[in-house]
């Protein structure tokens, strides 16, 4: 695979840069999220893109490729959201590779916050009981949100699929207010160390990784005003200022597609006036130079095989 990476991406100003994304690192495989990356397989991940790749921190990265000078086969890893496994899981087996990665933390859900999604994934996932009954819940069709089925896994996956995608989309205040409505039918109570603490923001910084910012409550920011899209993306950077005491350059877009989530000739304008150096979407495709710094693209790297994974990072760099 490394000579067709060299082919696909050779040093200097053709050369292209892969950043691949990814959100937790599970101890172990979660039967109600298989494709979910976990410790093994992230190893092994690791391990291959180390072989085929010059793995760069992602400022660096950037900065390089805006200027004509990456070296061949140039990779970045960043991490979303702020989970607690991406200090305890993943950040050990990147520092087995020897390996930089950048974090974007939803600075809100520091010490004991708990993401929308996190809410409704823990209130299917540990309720007893065998029929979730959500009727006179509305979702932001003002549709009925029914009743699910909860059986074995295969149930309460089905019944997540729907039910995240209904929900999603609701603003922050209704989505936070209908997935605690959710866990209460479902008489649950949600766990609330799955994100990251200050100390552990702060435990990466440490140990030489980057942290980005990523606003304050993970809003789509397509759906809310500007101004306080403004305010969501500045305080999660200031939060994240006082916490490391140094300054946090890079920011990442909340599920970060182009129009859905990001308005494209709205928010990377608003990135760029905060002062902020460049930020990330997930838009799948490896950046050239000339490449808008502010909207770099990323990859979601999900095949098990390394063969099928290395093919899909050089369709990925073709792009």
């Amino acid at each position: 695979m490394k000579p067709l990476f060299s082919l696909l991406s050779p040093a200097g100003a053709r050369a292209r840069l892969s950043v691949l994304i990814f959100h937790r690192v599970l101890p172990a495989p979660d039967p109600l999220f298989p494709d979910e990356v976990d410790a093994a397989r992230f190893d092994a991940l690791l391990g291959w893109v180390k072989s085929w790749f010059n793995v760069l921190p992602l400022d660096a990265a950037i900065r390089q490729l805006h200027e004509g000078r990456l070296p061949a086969r140039a990779a970045a890893l960043s991490f979303d959201d702020g989970y607690a496994d991406n200090h305890d899981v993943a950040l050990p087996v990147l520092q087995k590779h020897g390996l930089p990665c950048s974090f974007f933390v939803a600075t809100g859900f520091l010490d004991g916050g708990r993401m929308w999604n996190d809410t409704l994934i823990e209130a299917v996932r540990l309720s007893t009981l065998p029929l979730l009954d959500l009727r006179g819940l509305s979702d932001g069709q003002g549709e009925d949100l029914g009743q699910h089925v909860l059986g074995g896994d295969a149930h309460r996956r089905a019944c997540l699929g729907r039910l995240i995608q209904r929900v999603k989309y609701l603003a922050p205040e209704a989505r936070v207010v209908l997935v605690d409505a959710i866990a209460r039918r479902a008489e649950v109570s949600p766990p609330d160390d799955l994100m990251m603490t200050s100390e552990q923001v702060r435990s990466l910084r440490r140990a030489g990784m980057q942290v980005g910012a990523h606003t304050v409550s993970h809003p789509i920011l397509a759906k809310i005003p500007a101004n306080l899209a403004a305010d969501e993306i500045g305080r999660s950077r200031d939060v994240l200022q006082g916490l490391l005491k140094e300054n946090v350059g890079l920011f990442a877009y909340p599920n970060g597609k182009p129009g859905p989530d990001y308005l494209p000739d709205v928010h990377p304008g608003i990135v760029r006036e905060l002062g902020f150096d460049a930020a990330v979407s997930t838009r799948w495709a490896a950046a050239r130079r000339g490449e808008d710094i502010f909207q770099i693209p990323r990859f979601t790297p999900w095949d098990r095989g390394r063969l099928k994974f290395g093919l899909r990072l050089a369709r990925n760099l073709s792009i």
